[in-house]
């Protein structure tokens, strides 16, 4: 079993109910949550002016899946919850958001998926949850999740709600 962390966000519809849908639906089979983060309202980051602010958290889990097979299960529970992607927008709104952050010491550079996360050392929306749910985490190629966290500095657009 392989220790993986994925990071999941939502600005539209019922934020704190499509964040417990992807839970649920990743939770099974292989696949098992051990740790997950409170919930974190954020500012969105990129994307479109104007856009509702987000409801993130961040799960840890233990699976037998490889991290091409967690990715696929990622982005299977995002479509199944109704995630659209416009054509041309990036980092826009979303009723899910499913982000495979780190599975164990794997390292990914494909043209769909990068391992570490390759901006998750730049987002407080992701490290401040991780780090309440894995203090002493080392992020490959990037170091300690707590001196990540204290190198951004500001976290003021990230609120912890429950």
């Amino acid at each position: 079993m392989t220790a993986a962390y994925i990071g999941l966000g939502s600005n539209l519809g019922d934020r704190r109910a499509n964040l417990v849908a992807a839970v649920e639906a990743l939770d099974w089979g292989d696949t098992r949550i051990t740790a997950r983060s409170g919930l974190y309202e954020t500012d969105p980051v990129g994307g479109p002016q104007g856009q509702p602010d987000f409801l993130n958290q961040v799960i840890a889990v233990q699976t037998a899946l490889d991290a091409r097979a967690l990715f696929e299960r990622c982005q299977a529970v995002e479509a199944a919850l109704g995630r659209e992607r416009e054509a041309g927008v990036r980092w826009g709104p979303r009723t899910i958001d499913v982000d495979l952050l780190l599975h164990g010491e794997t390292v990914v550079r494909d043209a769909d998926l990068e391992l570490p996360h390759p901006r998750m050392h730049e987002r407080a929306f992701v490290l401040v949850p991780l780090e309440e749910i894995a203090p002493g985490l080392i992020v490959p190629r990037r170091g300690p999740v707590r001196a990540l966290l204290a190198s951004l500095g500001e976290t003021a657009g990230v609120r912890r709600v429950a």
